[in-house]
């Protein structure tokens, strides 16, 4: 599989809570997002033909 790169831009604020609650964690940020991508339903992904698997 590919890697592919995202950028998103947040508040410092959401981007200090977020490096918080992953170190706290023991985890990456970009183990997190996957993992919280991971528990969206399948069905979603689905019905949008935009998106590619």
């Amino acid at each position: 599989m590919t890697k592919k790169r995202l950028s998103l831009r947040m508040s410092e604020k959401r981007l200090n809570k977020l490096r918080a609650y992953a170190a706290k964690r023991d985890k990456t940020i970009t183990s997190l997002l996957e993992d919280w991508i991971d528990l969206l339903p399948q069905e979603e992904i689905d019905k949008n033909p935009s998106v590619k698997n």
